[in-house]
């Protein structure tokens, strides 16, 4: 499946849905505030960007299951080029 086949409403609807399963245990590093996936597939009204162009959400410590767990697995992870987290 391409990235914009998965960049979708649909795609998202599945993401949430499946954001009550764990995280796979292959995913390794960390969040480096890129912002991409607070664009999946529209741009989410909470991401902001501080004056160093970094993004952030502006409701962090609230931020909804597929937010707090992408990308829950490797099939998930379509900001791949941009995401610190990646699989092994």
């Amino acid at each position: 499946m391409a990235n914009g086949t998965k960049n979708t409403w649909r795609a998202r609807t599945v993401r949430t849905v499946t954001a009550f399963l764990p995280v796979s245990e292959k995913r390794v590093g960390e969040c480096v505030n890129c912002g991409a996936c607070c664009k999946l597939p529209n741009v989410c009204p909470f991401l902001k960007y501080n004056s160093d162009g970094k993004s952030y959400c502006e409701i962090y410590p609230i931020r909804p299951l597929n937010c707090r767990k992408y990308p829950r697995t490797k099939s998930e992870l379509i900001t791949a080029d941009t995401c610190g987290f990646r699989f092994e």
